[in-house]
């Protein structure tokens, strides 16, 4: 499987700075880091396995970046199941990484130090469904604990819980259940998203499952 990164011209063309080959199977993610953390990407594959990369530019005197190469800093591979989805958490948090996979599990690694990319810490393990896991989004406010939202988009999960939401409690030092959602909706959930605005006491949270469905999330 190919990756490939493309840069925009002042013109509005695309050029392909770079490509290279990585996993042993279809790649199902591609996700960008804060770039407070420099050029880094992560991906996921039906391999089990997730990578980490690093762009690492030319030498001083180079031209331009005729030189650059991504490089793969980490390789993650707790999954025993193909990983379906990968999501950077917001730089407020730190260089964070939520994974899920299709044995309904969610995993959130850290970077403890950003300087050094070849090692990342698995904090929390989570079983969130005894279902396929098809999609991880984090919460962006500052002003509430974070929240880790996970949807199932396995049919056997249609008559049951297909969303949950987990909260960080601070305190404990782990993550909690606070809200499992029961959708009445003709078909699976396939992505969602977290609005980067949050009011004094929910959030918006938006759901793909055939249509677009929005549902507030209160808080404490």
């Amino acid at each position: 499987m190919t990756l490939s990164v493309w840069d925009r011209t002042p013109e509005g063309t695309w050029i392909k700075a770079a490509s290279w080959k990585v996993h042993g199977g279809a790649v199902w993610r591609v996700v960008w880091a804060h770039p407070e953390f420099g050029q880094l990407l992560a991906t996921c594959s039906y391999d089990r396995s997730v990578h980490i990369w690093e762009e690492i530019r030319s030498a001083p005197g180079a031209e331009g970046r005729k030189g650059a190469r991504w490089v793969r800093k980490a390789y993650l591979t707790d999954s025993r199941a193909n990983v379906t989805d990968i999501a950077f958490a917001p730089r407020h948090l730190g260089l964070m990484l939520a994974t899920v996979s299709a044995q309904g599990v969610v995993r959130i690694y850290e970077a403890a130090d950003v300087m050094d990319l070849s090692r990342w810490s698995l904090c929390h393990e989570l079983q969130a469904f005894y279902t396929r896991c098809g999609c991880v989004d984090w919460s962006r406010s500052r002003i509430h604990r974070p929240l880790l939202a996970v949807a199932s988009d396995d049919k056997r999960a249609e008559n049951d819980e297909r969303i949950v939401i987990y909260e960080h409690n601070e305190n404990l030092r782990k993550w909690q259940r606070v809200v499992s959602l029961r959708l009445d909706l003709a078909f699976p959930v396939t992505d969602l998203r977290f609005s980067p605005i949050a009011l004094a006491d929910s959030h918006q949270l938006a759901i793909a499952a055939g249509d677009v469905h929005i549902y507030n999330i209160k808080v404490c």
